[in-house]
């Protein structure tokens, strides 16, 4: 099917409509479709938005993996600032208290969830009138958020709105145009927004996959009702971690903890790597895969996105307390 045919059209219009609906997205924001995934925001990101101000300057959160690579991308086209203390491990959200941000910065920026490290902001930055731009790749729709409140929201597909191929932009109007001239054309905002993301190719089957997705969500009761349905699944493996006495061992801190990914060790806080093998060789045995840690941190990580359902979780935590009871000492 060619991109320019009105089945498509109709397609990615489909597509934008749900999603508008979802997120109660204002007119006032365009949704654009692109290629490049997350990592390719990295780079568009300070393309197009660090000439909003003179001193070419964007302040960055870093708080995982993530954005620490998009603060390091980001430094080739602009002055970054880290607004807090660096972090000796990813384990929490740093005391908005002690962010020092730059009135000539031309954006903020954080990731909402760090996927590697299970730290996620329950809150949205107040960063005092500043554009403030958001990486929502793994929990975008696992919850309602205000578009408002946000110069930029991005999110790759692959987490919780469909498969891997297709990332999500919505930027406020008033942003588009400042695009450096070193900027690729396929990146530059105003282009693809006045294209109808039709530029380029894009990527059809993931935009196909993404409409079905979204509109799943929506006879599915919406962000608010994935919001309910996150809060009792991660509830589930927390409390099972919490009641452990250190067996099952999060590191991050309780408040910032994760909803999407929990990552924890077993046996003791650094964790115990015959245990662990034991733990993720059974749960195969029992269908359960993609367990295993991140290669950076080891252990294990549970990732409950949208489609992962209760009884899925249920499965899970009940494997976590046998093992549990076979294997603590």
């Amino acid at each position: 099917m060619s991109h320019r045919t009105s089945d498509f059209l109709k397609i990615i219009n489909s597509a934008e409509t749900l999603l508008r609906e979802l997120l109660n997205i204002p007119e006032n924001y365009k949704v654009i479709f692109l290629q490049g995934g997350g990592s390719g925001q990295f780079s568009a990101i300070p393309l197009n938005l660090i000439g909003l101000k003179e001193r070419r300057c964007a302040d960055y959160v870093v708080t995982g993996a993530w954005s620490a690579k998009a603060a390091k991308e980001a430094e080739k086209y602009a002055k970054v600032n880290i607004v807090h203390p660096k972090l000796g491990s990813y384990t929490k959200i740093p005391d908005t208290s002690s962010w020092n941000l730059n009135q000539d910065a031309s954006y903020v920026y954080y990731c909402a969830n760090e996927t590697v490290h299970g730290v996620e902001f329950d809150f949205v930055p107040d960063v005092r009138g500043a554009v403030l731009v958001c990486d929502m790749s793994s929990n975008f729709l696992s919850k309602p958020v205000d578009v408002s409140k946000f110069g930029l929201i991005f999110a790759g597909a692959q987490k919780n709105a469909g498969c891997a191929g297709v990332v999500v932009v919505i930027v406020r109007e008033d942003l588009l145009g400042f695009a450096l001239k070193e900027c690729p054309i396929v990146l530059d905002y105003k282009v693809q927004a006045g294209n109808g993301s039709l530029y380029n190719t894009p990527p059809c089957y993931s935009i196909y996959i993404m409409s079905l997705v979204l509109e799943w969500i929506k006879n599915n009761g919406g962000a608010a009702a994935m919001d309910k349905l996150s809060s009792i699944k991660s509830h589930m493996i927390y409390d099972i971690i919490d009641s452990s006495s250190g067996f099952y061992v999060c590191p991050v801190e309780k408040k910032s903890r994760s909803r999407m990914n929990i990552p924890f060790r077993i046996g003791n806080v650094n964790g115990d790597e015959a245990l662990e093998k034991k733990f993720l060789d059974k749960a195969v045995e029992l269908n359960m895969i993609s367990l295993k840690g991140h290669r950076s941190v080891g252990g294990i990580r549970a990732s409950l996105y949208n489609a992962v359902t209760i009884e899925d979780v249920q499965k899970l935590a009940a494997f976590m307390r046998s093992f549990m009871q076979m294997h603590q000492s």
